[in-house]
């Protein structure tokens, strides 16, 4: 009889959040059920903004180390702003610091939106966000460093980690068809902020925007099953679920620029 893998089989894969409660968001077990086990550790910020990131930055590498003495195989850090913020030097920087400290490797939220726009070959992006002003300056920045062209951005100024959870489709997919229809010429639309809940919108903004969508949260998860080495197809939730394993993975794994 073939029985379903337990939890004790499966690859773990180690989370870094930004919430507190350090929960395990649920796009990753939906995604990847019987596949991969999911082990998370929460930051505690307070607001989405560079002062509510400064007090934990340095906290990031002691949970990474508590992740990969508890097995896991490979660690993201759950958090795009928290990982962009500061300019794409500071991102391949944290990110290479958690993979000499671990020994793993580790990736970033943001490592993920880059890494998805260019596997479904999308350079001209129209974005929307949770964010700020400010942080939406920051992420245009970032964007423009790793090689796009941003043709529209609009956020729904939140800085409430725990807030940005209860946004629902009624304001994320008018957002998503605004900024798509601003400027012409989009070649995808990435939806920023891992906080947001975005898994089920994908297949019906594709459809609706005739665009591949990108989202922080599941292209997370996505990225993360990659840089362990595992599958990460699954139907069902758009393009980026449906790419061969060797779309997803010819991409150089570790560099942004």
């Amino acid at each position: 009889m073939h029985h379903a893998r337990s939890h004790d089989e499966l690859p773990r894969l180690g989370l870094i959040v930004p919430p507190a409660h350090g929960r395990v968001p649920d796009d990753g077990p939906r995604l990847y059920a019987g596949r991969a086990h999911f082990l998370a550790r929460g930051l505690g910020i307070d607001t989405i903004s560079a002062a509510g990131f400064a007090p934990v930055v340095t906290a990031i590498r002691d949970h990474a180390l508590v992740l990969r003495d508890d097995g896991a195989r490979a660690i993201s850090l759950m958090g795009t702003s928290l990982s962009f913020h500061r300019g794409l030097a500071f991102t391949e920087d944290l990110c290479a610091q958690l993979s000499e400290a671990t020994g793993l490797p580790c990736t970033t939220m943001s490592h993920a939106i880059v890494r998805a726009l260019r596997a479904l070959g999308v350079r001209r992006v129209a974005v929307a966000t949770a964010y700020t002003e400010v942080l939406n300056g920051d992420l245009l920045r970032f964007l423009g460093e790793a090689g796009f062209e941003v043709t529209a951005i609009e956020g729904l100024g939140m800085t409430g980690v725990l807030a940005v959870g209860e946004v629902g489709p009624e304001l994320l997919t008018p957002l998503a068809q605004r900024v798509v229809d601003q400027a012409a010429g989009a070649e995808g639309l990435l939806i920023s902020c891992g906080g947001l809940r975005t898994l089920d919108l994908l297949a019906p903004l594709q459809t609706q925007l005739a665009l591949p969508v990108v989202a922080s949260s599941p292209a997370g998860f996505w990225d993360l099953i990659t840089c362990a080495g595992l599958e990460a197809a699954a139907p069902g939730f758009g393009r980026l679920f449906e790419l061969p394993a060797s779309r997803s993975t010819r991409i150089n794994p570790w560099h942004l620029a």
